[in-house]
């Protein structure tokens, strides 16, 4: 009689979430940039570039449904804390936190036996019952605010009062020789290894601060970059273009539009174009320090023989950030008392700097429209999905194919052979999974697993509707005038060809797709004057301006009346 041994099971893969902040489309060098990214490119190569990723326009939405695979009103995150209107404060789906009638990734892995850890930034709520540690995570070192310094434990001066930084839900201080990105990947290993001996599989989100504001690398960094970037903004817009085309990431000679935010760099005096020129230096530093971690967490999978059972996602969480800080006098004053913003220190320590809408616009090409929109600029963003060595992933191949961030959990659910959930969680009813799996795409399957079927988006009135190759885009004043447009994205990634007119059938009828989106996901309209600039310029008043100026006023207040009893009791002395 022979006797078969029982093959053991096959081991679940582990599972790697690289997500970057605020980088633009060709931000990544396999995508067309001329920053130093070889780790990043490598897992290009050992996976799949997806070049028609789309998430939301801003991070916390995107970091919801990231979590969740739920579109952003279901999960609470219609609009955040910095940028809802008053009016909508409190509206179903505009909780400004992810709410509890969604489940995340780690509940779902947890479940099915794996070690759940996030390191970085979270932004989906600050209570206790909100913190990652809470919401699936083992262990959790996390920033609950929208971003911080990179050196040391401070804040986004006159956003917030302090930065936020809790591990396991508590409170915690970072070292002394803290710089972010270094940081939320040690951190990683740390919590990797020290659960090793469990012998489960385990999911490691890595939550990078870069390369949001404000903008800091360290000083070798910035000088890989000190002979680059002189030639401005519309130079390397164009440049980057022609690498996106001709690496395959864009279609050849797709047309480009020059927003209209976009400085002219022939116009700057030599100061302002010393003061642009380190900032994206530094910007490209930041990247490059960040890509050096990711090589460093590579290198220790690979010694400790996990690489090949890892499932690695890179993407980023929205389009570039063209926000200028100083782009308002008081702004200008309280930031300048705070930081030392000269030149030579643009990017050190103790800086505070922004690479505004002039590179945003170069990072984002060759697309239209950044960070905030809901342009390509703002919502499509690289994505990279690699399992070395696996047969299911055809390796260093593009895939044009539309996809969205609310297929990632979907996709990881079922290259881990997890079951979801269905609507239901742990005996309650919960908003279901919208996503799709990418299983298909990066099997080589063509076109996207979402066919015809259309998928709305809206974040503050900017708003969108996919279906098929087309697009229907508005955006809002500042970055738009209101107007609902149309786009044949794959001829036209760059949106400078509007459809509206030409195809009225496919306009109205993707209209009406929108109004159904709408009404099912309880989107409001935003109040008349809305823009999330002034809402963020707001929102930093209320929280930090004017408890300083009460402070001001009460100290001042005191002053006067100690002044007022001195002069009072020295006229007294001299009637005396």
């Amino acid at each position: 009689m022979v006797v078969h041994a029982t093959p053991a099971p096959p081991r679940h893969p582990n599972i790697v979430i690289l997500l970057a902040d605020d980088w633009g489309f060709s931000d990544v060098g396999s995508f067309g940039a001329e920053i130093a990214t070889p780790n990043i490119d490598a897992l290009a190569m050992a996976g799949m570039r997806f070049s028609n990723f789309h998430v939301a326009g801003s991070c916390s939405p995107t970091r919801a449904m990231l979590q969740t695979g739920v579109m952003n009103h279901r999960n609470g995150l219609g609009n955040m804390p910095e940028t809802i209107p008053d009016a909508h404060r409190g509206k179903p789906g505009y909780d400004t936190v992810m709410n509890f009638r969604v489940v995340t990734v780690a509940q779902l892995l947890k479940a099915a036996g794996y070690r759940t850890y996030l390191t970085g930034k979270w932004h989906l709520g600050s209570d206790a019952r909100r913190l990652p540690h809470a919401r699936g995570y083992d262990r959790a070192y996390s920033l609950a605010d929208a971003g911080a310094d990179n050196f040391e434990q401070r804040p986004i001066e006159g956003m917030y009062a302090t930065a936020a930084w809790t591990e396991n839900g508590k409170p915690a201080t970072l070292p002394r020789d803290y710089y972010s990105s270094h940081f939320v990947v040690q951190k990683m290993i740390d919590y990797i290894e020290a659960d090793r001996a469990s012998g489960k599989p385990f999911l490691a989100s890595v939550n990078f601060l870069a390369n949001h504001i404000p903008v800091q690398a360290p000083d070798s960094d910035i000088a890989r970059y000190a002979a680059m970037y002189k030639d401005g903004w519309t130079a390397l817009r164009e440049a980057r273009a022609k690498r996106a085309a001709a690496l395959g990431i864009m279609p050849p000679g797709a047309p480009m539009v020059t927003m209209a935010t976009t400085p002219d760099w022939a116009k700057l005096d030599a100061e302002e174009r010393a003061a642009a020129i380190r900032v994206m230096q530094a910007y490209g530093g930041m990247a490059t320090a960040m890509d050096r971690e990711i090589g460093r967490l590579v290198a220790h999978l690979k010694a400790t023989g996990d690489y090949e059972n890892t499932i690695f996602v890179f993407l980023s969480d929205n389009g570039p950030e063209p926000t200028d800080p100083f782009n308002r006098t008081i702004n200008r004053l309280f930031l300048n008392s705070k930081y030392d913003t000269s030149t030579a220190n643009i990017g050190r320590r103790g800086s505070f700097s922004a690479i505004g809408p002039g590179w945003a616009s170069a990072t984002a090409s060759p697309l239209s429209g950044y960070k905030f929109t809901a342009s390509e600029g703002g919502l499509r963003v690289p994505l990279i999905i690699a399992w070395p060595g696996h047969p299911q992933i055809r390796a260093g191949t593009i895939n044009d194919g539309f996809a969205h961030v609310t297929d990632i959990l979907p996709t990881l659910l079922d290259l881990a052979g997890v079951t979801g959930q269905q609507g239901r969680w742990e005996g309650r009813p919960v908003e279901s999974i919208v996503g799709r799996s990418l299983a298909p795409m990066l099997a080589g399957a063509e076109g996207s697993v979402h066919g015809d079927t259309p998928l709305g988006y809206e974040l503050s009135g900017n708003a969108a509707l996919f279906r098929g190759d087309y697009k229907l885009v508005r955006n809002l004043a500042p970055t738009g005038d209101g107007t609902w447009r149309l786009f044949n994205l794959k001829a036209d990634p760059g949106e400078t060809n509007d459809l509206s007119a030409a195809m009225p059938d496919r306009f109205a009828a993707m209209r009406a797709d929108y109004a159904n989106y709408a009404k099912a996901n309880g989107v409001l309209e935003m109040p008349a004057g809305y823009t999330a600039d002034e809402q963020i310029n707001r929102y930093a008043f209320e929280r930090q301006g004017k408890p300083r100026l009460i402070r001001f006023a009460t100290w001042a207040g005191g002053i006067g009346i100690a002044i007022g009893g001195l002069l009072w009791w020295r006229r007294r002395r001299r009637r005396v």
